[in-house]
C-alpha cells in the first residue's frame, strides 16, 4: 500500500515567525498535537515540525510569552519525511527508527502535500504490526528526570 492513499493530505501548517499561541491555536482548533513548519505558503517547503510538548516544555514552562514568542527556535529539525509513492512500509520502519508518531509527506520539490500517523497505520496494518511499532516509537530514549 502507498502512503498517499493513508495519508492526510493538504495538512494543517504553520510558518515558523507564528507565534507559539497561534501554533497551539491551530492545534486546538483542529484537533491534532503537531504541526509542520513551512518557509511560507506559496513555496511549502518543509523546515521542520512543532508539537504541542514543544511548547509546553520550550515556551510554557520557562514562563515565555506565547503571545509574542516565535516558534523557530523551538521547531524540530531536522524533519524525517516520507514521499507519498513510497510504500507504507517504509514509513512505518522510519516512525520506529526515529521514534515519531506523525511523519509529513513532500513531494519532489520539498513541499509539505501531506502527513502520515501513527492512528493512519493503526487503520491499515494488522494488530501485531501496529503493536510492534508503537512499542518502538514508545522506547525510552534516555533514563527519566528525577522530581
Amino acid at each position: 500500500m502507498k502512503i498517499r492513499e493513508v495519508m492526510t493530505s493538504d495538512p494543517v501548517l504553520c510558518l515558523s515567525n507564528d507565534t507559539a499561541q497561534h501554533a497551539a491555536e491551530l492545534m486546538r482548533e483542529h484537533d491534532v498535537g503537531s504541526l509542520p513548519v513551512i518557509a511560507d505558503h506559496g513555496s511549502r517547503t518543509l523546515l521542520g515540525m512543532i508539537t504541542d510538548r514543544d511548547l509546553c516544555i520550550s515556551v510554557v514552562a520557562k514562563g515565555l510569552d506565547p503571545k509574542t514568542t516565535r516558534i523557530a527556535s523551538y521547531v524540530s529539525t531536522p524533519v524525517v519525511t516520507c514521499r507519498d509513492g513510497e510504500n507504507l512500509n517504509q514509513a512505518e520502519r522510519a516512525m520506529q527508527e526515529h521514534q515519531v508518531r506523525r511523519i509529513p509527506v513532500v513531494d519532489a520539490e520539498g513541499r509539505c502535500i501531506g502527513i502520515v500517523s501513527q492512528a493512519d497505520l493503526a487503520l491499515k496494518d494488522g494488530p501485531e504490526k501496529v503493536s510492534q511499532t508503537v512499542a518502538e516509537i514508545s522506547k525510552q530514549k534516555r533514563p527519566p528526570i528525577a522530581a
